[in-house]
């Protein structure tokens, strides 16, 4: 941290419909993850800073709430036309700052735009109830309204699909926007304030603020934020959730994951390890739906370890704009050697390291943040390797002699953010689907994140709140019930009621 050359290009914050910063400020490198070299700096906001932001985002509530839904819509159908037209500049950033392969990131901004796409139906989604004659006289309407400015703190892992997990949805419902991005890869940000403005989003309602903890503090405190989006570690999301309810607001917080996919002994073999392959080691592990433990129950464990172990040194590793690139690095160098020091806990621990990455180079990157594919087998629940999230390309093997056994391994893990069980057998599988306590749950399908029109969220460590994201629970988070009962006089006076009343 701290003040780096100035000669490097500034992503500056957005507040009221334009980039600033303070020169005198603090800042951050933002690195190259393929090279390893510090491409731009970001400023830290300061509580000054936020105050702007979240000042700028109140200003201009009252106006945008009152527009009606049909002209916000609008407003989104011009977004997703502009994010369309620009998805490969914004992919080609994101893999320049995150280090994700292209065609990931690429993925990242369709997944993302399909919240738009929900988005652009709030007319119908924000359609209240109305009853007719509910007493004599009397009729009873329901609406939702907008809450007023709405904070997103988002990861770095998807600088562009979570963030479009949260403000689509919320400008859509007449909020305003306060995004504080990971300020590991912050263009994203920035880019998409530039779309919204020209999408015609009014100046102020979407407002982009970097920063470290200093901006989170002053998000979760500041009296004219009235909503939380967070996503990120379980430690981190805990927080949010306590202190950020604590100020009166209300919360939603996605923490942490630790993945199964069990393994039936009747699964197709081919269709697990492609699964496994992709699940376990795109995007470097760096996906808080990644499979990071395989349940192999019975006989087909054997054969599991065997073809894995014969795969996973295979996956191409380059420079994420290289053509076939299949993993690329991790974000940083930091953590590049937190997720070493895992690895080297899994040995110290007992388990068996089948491949072992980390000495893994790509020629012409060797400064790059490369960790290659990782597989352990013989893992216990003990292990920090199952416990704890390593957010990085290492596969867990954990063998269990039967569906019951595997079953109660998932359901006694902290974290339930997904799982995925592959079977042929329909019984099995309607058996896991209705007794797993986890919140997203893929048959056959290793990465089961919902489409936009359903809502994403775990259940246990994973999830602090009460509103799963996006879809209709984004819709119920970023809106308030009013219930309205409503009589017109008729000349007809009965004088004063003193008791409850009831409808006649």
């Amino acid at each position: 941290m701290g003040n780096l050359e100035t000669s490097l290009a500034v992503i500056g914050h957005w507040i009221g419909g334009g980039e600033r910063f303070d020169a005198q400020g603090r800042f951050a490198p933002v690195y190259n993850p393929a090279t390893g070299e510090v491409a731009r700096r970001v400023p830290l906001a300061s509580r000054d800073d936020v105050d702007a932001a979240v000042s700028a985002a109140a200003a201009a509530f009252p106006a945008w709430a009152a527009t009606p839904p049909l002209r916000r819509a609008r407003v989104m159908f011009k977004f997703k036309e502009l994010l369309e037209a620009r998805a490969g500049d914004l992919a080609r950033v994101i893999t320049t700052e995150h280090g994700k392969v292209f065609s990931d990131a690429l993925g990242e901004v369709q997944r993302g735009l399909e919240v738009v796409e929900f988005a652009c139906g709030i007319p119908q989604l924000l359609k209240g109830e109305f009853t007719e004659q509910v007493g004599t006289g009397i009729d009873a309407y329901s609406t939702r309204q907008p809450l007023g400015v709405c904070v997103g703190i988002t990861p770095f892992n998807f600088p562009a699909m979570v963030p479009m997990w949260m403000f689509p949805v919320a400008l859509a419902c007449g909020n305003t926007f306060v995004l504080k991005p990971s300020e590991r890869d912050p263009s994203a940000a920035t880019m998409i304030a530039r779309m919204l403005l020209e999408a015609g989003l009014p100046e102020g309602a979407f407002n982009v603020v970097h920063g470290d903890k200093e901006a989170v503090d002053a998000l979760l405190a500041h009296p004219k934020v009235a909503a939380i989006s967070f996503v990120g570690s379980t430690p981190i999301a805990r927080y949010i959730h306590e202190v950020g309810t604590l100020h009166g607001k209300r919360v939603q917080a996605l923490g942490g994951a630790k993945n199964h996919m069990v393994v039936m002994p009747d699964a197709d073999l081919d269709q697990v390890v492609d699964a496994l392959i992709g699940a376990a080691y795109g995007s470097a592990g760096e996906r808080c739906m990644a499979i990071s433990v395989a349940v192999a129950v019975g006989a087909i464990a054997e054969p599991l370890i065997e073809r894995l172990a014969e795969r996973v040194p295979k996956i191409r590793m380059a420079d994420g704009l290289d053509d076939g690139a299949e993993m690329g690095p991790l974000v940083t160098r930091a953590h590049m050697d937190k997720v070493r020091g895992y690895v080297a806990a899994g040995v110290t621990e007992g388990a068996k390291l089948v491949v072992d990455g980390r000495e893994s180079r790509v020629a012409g990157r060797e400064n790059g943040f490369f960790l290659g594919g990782c597989l352990f087998d013989g893992v216990r629940p003990e292990m920090s390797i199952y416990r704890e999230e390593i957010f990085g390309p290492v596969l867990s093997v954990v063998r269990e002699a039967d569906f019951e056994g595997a079953l109660a391994l998932v359901n006694g893990h902290a974290f339930a953010n997904g799982c995925a069980l592959f079977t042929r057998d329909g019984d099995c599988a309607r058996e896991f689907a209705q007794r797993v306590q986890v919140g997203m749950v893929g048959i056959n399908v290793p990465i089961p994140v919902p489409l936009a029109f359903h809502s994403f969220g775990g259940w246990k460590s994973s999830l602090f709140g009460d509103h799963h994201m996006h879809g209709p629970e984004g819709v119920r988070f970023y809106t308030r019930y009013k219930a309205v009962t409503a009589r017109w006089p008729t000349g007809i006076r009965a004088g004063a009621e003193f008791v409850m009343p009831t409808m006649k």
